[in-house]
């Protein structure tokens, strides 16, 4: 990697929640930042707010769903900031759904499309580049709720199981490159997100925190984390027990928040 200071990290979602904890963290440790947001002029104000010194981050607008827009955003970075050297794809939905109801596939197709391949294209303008240069880290986060699917969470649950399959067949594509692929499976994360479920979040964790052990577990070179070190526990429960018991276990668990009625 180049030297801290020249050091530059890419990261999508940074108007709030998990990217702007992410991007304070990165910070702090001496990175430059490329961000990207939706809602620039918040990113914006937070920025002025958090005291960062102008020449060391620039924004960057696009909405992940959309795969250009996230694409241009990348190949902007390249020509404004250089490669970075380290991606975080932190840009995410959770909707809850009902497949009965016509609506929420498309709430489905809209989760697909910001967590699955909104993730793909955050990384595709970079990759022949890091290839090219023998280094680089790419960032997915999923989540253990992609372990098991729970009920009325089905989109956001296949989403981020697709993440973590995902991000296992980029690493092995790249494994003689030099780029790494870390995928991170946290549990709960306090953010304007998860605050409006309506079930209990075991072992919520806040997002500076959350931001802390990514930026340790890109550090020391990792390829997979789950945490906090509960979660992973009952993550590892969650993959062995039977269906029978698992179906018992969460049948009556509350549901995700629908966007549409009913």
């Amino acid at each position: 990697m180049a030297p801290e200071q020249d050091r530059l990290v890419f990261i999508t979602g940074a108007s709030s929640g998990i990217g702007q904890a992410v991007a304070l963290c990165f910070y702090q440790a001496g990175y430059r930042l490329a961000l990207v947001a939706r809602r620039t002029d918040v990113l914006n104000v937070w920025i002025k707010q958090a005291a960062m010194e102008p020449h060391r981050v620039r924004v960057y607008a696009a909405d992940v769903s959309i795969t250009q827009s996230i694409v241009d955003a990348g190949l902007a970075c390249i020509l404004a900031q250089g490669v970075p050297d380290v991606v975080v794809a932190s840009a995410g939905v959770s909707i809850g759904m009902d497949t009965m109801d016509r609506a929420d596939l498309d709430v489905m197709a809209r989760v697909y499309a910001t967590n699955n391949i909104g993730l793909a294209a955050t990384f595709h303008p970079f990759l022949k580049v890091m290839v090219r240069r023998g280094s680089g880290v790419l960032v997915g986060i999923a989540s253990v709720n992609g372990i098991r699917g729970f009920p009325g969470h089905g989109a956001y649950c296949s989403s981020k199981a697709a993440v973590i399959s995902y991000c296992e067949s980029l690493r092995g594509e790249l494994r003689a490159s030099g780029v790494k692929v870390l995928t991170i499976s946290p549990g709960y994360v306090d953010t304007p997100l998860t605050r409006a479920n309506g079930y209990s979040m075991p072992f919520l964790m806040s997002p500076q925190a959350f931001a802390q052990k990514l930026f340790r577990a890109v550090a020391t070179g990792s390829s997979y984390r789950t945490f906090p070190w509960q979660m992973a526990v009952v993550a590892k429960l969650l993959r062995v027990l039977p269906n029978l018991w698992f179906d018992r276990l969460f049948a009556r668990r509350a549901r995700k928040r629908r966007r549409t009625p009913g």
